[in-house]
């Protein structure tokens, strides 16, 4: 489902569009709020985020919805700062998403992964031993 506005005003007055992007936000989520006809700014008000201020111009707000915000349909209000329009639009909140947890380290190595590491252990220190006795050779030969 798509973002789309929905226009709404008090008393027949004129319309006042209002789009929500993304139409459905995870909990913590963040939501675009524009409204056009606001060209002073205004509030955005809702259960599921802090009042928040639109912009002067385009009128823009950006609102966190709240961690703990249960995840269901909301509605959002928007009013101007210069005129008495209101508007309302729907969005939904949806169940935040876990942590990836895995086993995490909980589980020892298996005996492949000890055989492997044992053989880069002795590769290692065949390596480092021939390193050191070719160095002591020479070192120790006579200068010419």
């Amino acid at each position: 489902m798509g973002p789309g506005p929905l226009v709404g005003g008090l008393g027949g007055t004129s319309a006042l569009g209002v789009t929500v992007n993304p139409q459905s936000v995870h909990q913590g989520g963040t939501l675009t709020i524009t409204a056009r006809g606001c060209t002073r700014g205004g509030t955005v008000t809702s259960n599921a985020f802090p009042q928040t201020n639109l912009s002067v111009g385009i009128a823009t707000a950006t609102a966190r919805v709240h961690n703990d915000a249960a995840p269901g349909q909301y509605n959002l209000a928007v009013r101007c700062s210069d005129n008495a329009q209101v508007a309302t639009q729907q969005f939904t909140v949806l169940a935040a998403k876990g942590a990836l947890g895995g086993l995490g380290g909980s589980v020892g190595p298996s005996s492949t992964e000890m055989a492997i590491g044992a053989g880069l252990v002795l590769t290692a220190a065949v390596g480092g031993s021939f390193f050191i006795v070719r160095r002591r050779r020479t070192v120790s030969s006579p200068h010419i």
